[in-house]
């Protein structure tokens, strides 16, 4: 029988707030590790990795950095009673595109034929200075029934450079990488962008980029990725959407829900940097949560009457013995709520972080406890913040409602305006729910 609690792995206290960070979460079969940077838990990015008066002495910077955040990653692995082996799926956030290709390098190295669906952006910030990355990872301990099993494709493939399986399952739930309108092979294209994603060449009206972009990645990258496993769109459970352009929002949710109309998973729609993507004009990188159709695993929407910033978003969705939490503001229905604003005639007397991150993790208990679960059981928290120099009131609000609890936590930094006006941090969880 499946543990009925999460339980923090390898928990420390950071700066002298003493925030209480969970390095990893493990819960029932699945390992999460969350927010790892090369940080040595003493002195933010660790001294051998920053080599502050001899930098050029060594290894690069960065790939000293990768190598610490995966000696991280695998104290966290066997921490839980497994190793890299049996990971599923990574997030890398970076806040320059130079820091990709020394990363990428050192995973290939640490992986070896074996890594697991990823997603990668470049942000505008990090929790500690010097920090160029911040990794999320995702493992299961496998059992009969439950083992990885990677999915191979030769056009859907990650690049070379990234080496990424195109599809990875574990039981009935299916994880699918980071996909973008990136040419491969033979496709024509323009500055990386496969060509039948942009509008005609010279044209000034012939659609909008950001319609005819994400129309090509689902009907002509998502249904193919999803295929390899025998699921369909029908299928997702869950999404994450980086858009480089904010006023894109309504335009993307608008092709998005044509396509899901029935079965909607849940979703964040998150902004990142102009050119934070892969293929250098890309406007979208979408990826992806499924579950196998047929098999006993099933997915339930969880309605406990939290709004959501667009119309028809899920507020969150149980599959198996997890629950996902789509990315929430303190969005009250109408707007910003009035409860999370700050006076502005009296604005040194409140935190608005504070006040926003009350709200949010107010509803994320609604949902967990309409899910049958609890604040306690949250397995992965994902903070996308305005203004990375919040954290620390969200951060004291988390401790608050969780009793003191080490936070398994990743937050970084993104361009503002988030999709509702005056927000500043949006908050996603995943929670075990057995």
């Amino acid at each position: 029988m499946a543990d009925q609690n999460a339980v923090p792995l390898l928990p420390v206290e950071l700066g002298s707030g003493k925030i209480k960070f969970a390095q990893g979460m493990k819960a029932g079969r699945w390992v999460f590790a969350t927010g790892l940077m090369a940080q040595d838990f003493v002195n933010g990015i660790a001294p051998d990795v920053l080599a502050e008066r001899a930098p050029h002495a060594g290894l690069p910077k960065r790939e000293k950095e990768a190598a610490r955040i995966f000696e991280n990653l695998d104290a966290v692995l066997h921490a839980a009673g497994t190793d890299r082996a049996n990971l599923v799926r990574t997030d890398q956030y970076y806040t320059t595109v130079k820091a990709v290709p020394p990363y990428q390098q050192v995973r290939r190295e640490h992986l070896a034929g074996r890594i697991p669906p990823s997603t990668s952006v470049a942000q505008q910030g990090l929790l500690l200075p010097g920090a160029d990355m911040n990794i999320q990872a995702l493992g299961v301990v496998p059992e009969k029934g439950f083992e990885v099993a990677h999915l191979r494709h030769e056009q859907l493939a990650g690049r070379p450079t990234s080496g990424y399986s195109p599809a990875v399952t574990v039981g009935d739930f299916i994880f699918i990488p980071g996909i973008t309108s990136f040419a491969v092979g033979s496709e024509p294209r323009r500055n990386g962008v496969a060509a039948a994603a942009l509008m005609t060449e010279g044209a000034q009206w012939a659609g909008l980029p950001i319609k005819l972009e994400t129309e090509f990645i689902i009907k002509e990258r998502m249904v193919q990725s999803l295929a390899l496993a025998g699921a369909g769109l029908e299928d997702i459970v869950h999404a994450q959407v980086y858009l480089t352009e904010r006023d894109d929002y309504s335009a993307f949710y608008e092709t998005w829900t044509r396509h899901f109309a029935k079965s909607p998973p849940t979703i964040d729609i998150i902004p990142c940097i102009a050119h934070g993507l892969a293929p250098y004009d890309g406007k979208i990188e979408i990826n992806m949560l499924a579950l196998k159709p047929g098999g006993a695993t099933k997915r339930r929407a969880i309605d406990a009457g939290v709004p959501t910033a667009f119309r028809h978003q899920p507020q969150a969705m149980k599959a198996g013995d997890l629950l996902f939490i789509s990315g929430l503001m303190a969005f009250d229905g109408q707007g910003l709520a009035s409860a999370a604003a700050a006076d502005p005639r009296q604005p040194h007397f409140s935190s608005a972080a504070e006040a926003q991150a009350e709200f949010i993790i107010g509803n994320i208990a609604k949902l967990c406890e309409a899910a049958g679960t609890s604040l306690a059981n949250v397995a992965r928290i994902l903070q996308f913040h305005t203004d990375i120099g919040e954290f620390y009131p969200v951060a004291k609000v988390w401790e608050r409602h969780m009793g003191g609890r080490p936070l398994p936590f990743s937050a970084v930094e993104v361009p503002r305006p988030l999709p509702v006006p005056g927000a500043t941090v949006m908050i996603e969880a995943w929670v075990y729910a057995p």
